[in-house]
Formats: C-alpha cells, structure tokens, sequence
C-alpha cells in the first residue's frame, strides 16, 4: 500500500531527485544503500530498498535450518534492516520484523557478539526480549548486508566454542554468496 506524504520535488538537469531527510531516516536508508527502481503502467515511479540477503532468503534460511541442527537453538537470519529467515521460531512471530538498535550498532561497528552469561545481553529483534547467544555481521565486498544471530530462551546462558565458530562460519558462507 503507497501513502501519500505530500513531499514534491523536482529532477535536476542530471536527472536527480533527493530523497527528504524524514524519508531516509523513517525508511533507514543510508548513503549507498542500493535502490531498486520499479514502474507500473499508471506512471508510478518507486523505489524500493535492495536487500541481497533478501534475494537469497531460500539459502539463508537453509542454512539457518542446518545451523539449528548441529547448535540446538534458535537461529535468525537478516539484511540490513528486517528479519528474512528463521529456524526454530515461529516464523510469523519474527517474519519482517525490525533489527534491533543494538543489532543495528553492532552490525554497523562490524563488531561480533557472544553471550557470556552474565553480563550485557543483545536481543537482537526490534520488539522482542529474547536475548542473542551469538551474532555476526554478513559481510560482502566489505559492505554489511546483514547478520547472522542465535537466540538464547535464557539470559544467564553463555555462547558455546561450537555456536561461536558456527555464526562466524554462517555470517562468512552468506556474505560470499552475496558477492
């Protein structure tokens, strides 16, 4: 559903358009974020934010299945901004949910996360008190497209030596498919 927000601007003589600083915040869209640009027969114009971990949600949430597997815990997939795959969680509970401002930070920080029990807590999922064991940033070409987060039931459970290699290996295997 498009909404009306009243902005009108003009394209400069090289064919440009700002997008209003309220938009790209609301929006989160940052310098260089990639837009895909989409016409209808009406005449519309859109823009819609690219998300190469999006496009690979098939394979994403394929390997949180296989994470989940050899872990034992929930796993959670995202792009930049939103939740794209799952395994172990009820996936309309979590589907296209927001990324947390901690996750956010971390991510942008290119900073991992690990649990050890008993001290700060990450929970990764805008709106949602489960806590993360592990996360790591997805990179691609040097560029963050997402993170790779298991989630704990409890906020007193540590990371284990398994779960930290398999979300580094996770974020790495994804951030080459991207590429």
């Amino acid at each position: 559903m498009m909404k009306a927000t009243g902005i009108v601007r003009r394209i400069d003589d090289l064919g440009r358009v700002v997008i209003p600083k309220e938009i790209r915040r609301t929006m989160r869209i940052r310098e260089g974020d990639p837009l895909e640009i989409y016409t209808n027969s009406d005449g519309e114009v859109i823009f819609k934010k690219y998300s190469a971990i999006g496009e690979l949600s098939e394979n994403a949430a394929q390997v949180a299945d296989i994470m989940r597997g050899l872990a034992g815990c929930p796993v959670v997939v995202f792009d930049r901004d939103h939740v794209v795959a799952t395994s172990g969680v009820t996936k309309r509970e979590f589907q296209e949910r927001r990324v947390s401002p901690e996750l956010e930070e971390l991510m942008e920080q290119r900073r991992q996360y690990f649990s050890d029990g008993n001290g700060e807590t990450l929970c990764p999922v805008e709106g949602m008190s489960q806590p993360s064991l592990a996360a790591s940033p997805i990179l691609s070409a040097g560029d963050v497209t997402g993170a790779v987060a298991f989630l704990s039931s409890d906020h007193k459970q540590s990371a284990t030596e398994l779960q930290r290699s398999l979300v580094t290996a996770a974020a790495q295997f994804l951030g080459r498919q991207v590429e």
